[in-house]
């Protein structure tokens, strides 16, 4: 694995940390489609893999289902996870100093561009990317 690959995914670790930790969410607004946008993913994997990043005790069972497809990588799942916990903590210290309407319209306006980004812009074919094919890149 790549030093670029590897920053790559500590940085989305970092992003999905900071907006959990800012206005509640992550995994699945962020992690899975940076996983498909920027390392090429394939939605099956990019899930299996956010998944694996929450494993313990809320998605155990669907992380074994992802996993037993291939489409679960725990290197990845380690690097988002650095990168996770410490977005997440400076993401809280940012939200706390916040107040709430300003915490509302932030999660708003999130979930308003990644609406029209998946309704409007995502027009690419789904990859079917595997753990093999990722170590090849």
């Amino acid at each position: 694995m790549g030093t670029q690959l590897i920053l790559i995914v500590i940085l989305i670790g970092i992003a999905a940390g900071m907006l959990s930790g800012l206005v509640g969410v992550g995994g699945g607004l962020i992690i899975v489609p940076a996983l498909i946008y920027f390392l090429g993913m394939s939605q099956h994997s990019a899930q299996g893999t956010s998944l694996a990043l929450i494993l313990l005790p809320v998605g155990i069972l669907a992380v074994l289902t992802y996993y037993k497809q291939g489409y679960v990588d725990f290197k990845i799942v380690g690097l988002l996870a650095v990168g996770f916990v410490a977005g997440s903590y400076f993401g809280s210290k940012i939200a706390v100093n916040l107040s709430q309407e300003t915490i509302k319209k932030c999660f708003a306006v999130l979930m308003i561009v990644v609406a029209i980004k998946m309704m409007f812009f995502d027009k690419r074919k789904e990859i079917k990317t595997t753990n093999v094919e990722l170590r090849k890149q």
